[in-house]
């Protein structure tokens, strides 16, 4: 005896299958532009503290608004150094914002993050530093990847 339909039943679970893998992958090309935001953020904060202690050295996945705060508050002395965190922690913490919005799959959060990180590319190409503007491109490339999936 046979049951009617059995071959039918194994066409619409594909489908759904694929729709499921296909949506998973979209969410994970999305999250992964999106973390480009974080990164930035917590790695200029990073470049911040680095900074302020006298360390010689910073990271290039930085923004450059942070390091130009970073100048200024070294300038100012002892009180710049606790601006410099509040500043510096303030820019961080908007694009921490636009991470977690931009991974939620939000087109505006991507589309005002990258349009910032691509001013703060122009400041570092005024800067002079070529190695960190031609990283704000690839992130900006991979940030757009994220948005576009």
């Amino acid at each position: 005896m046979s049951s009617p339909g059995m071959g039918l039943s194994s066409a619409p679970q594909s489908s759904i299958a694929n729709a499921v893998e296909q949506k998973l992958r979209a969410e994970r090309v999305v999250k992964a532009g999106a973390s480009w935001f974080i990164t930035v953020g917590v790695l200029s904060i990073i470049n911040s503290v680095l900074s302020m202690s006298g360390a010689g050295f910073h990271f290039i996945f930085g923004l450059g608004v942070t390091e130009l705060v970073d100048v200024l508050a070294r300038q100012a002395g002892q009180s710049g150094f606790a601006l410099d965190l509040i500043i510096n922690g303030f820019v961080a913490g908007v694009f921490v914002l636009f991470w977690h919005f931009a991974r939620k799959g939000q087109q505006w959060a991507f589309l005002v993050g990258m349009a910032l990180y691509a001013v703060d590319a122009l400041l570092m190409l005024y800067f002079k530093d070529i190695l960190a503007a031609a990283f704000h491109g690839y992130a900006l490339y991979r940030m757009y990847m994220g948005m576009s999936g």
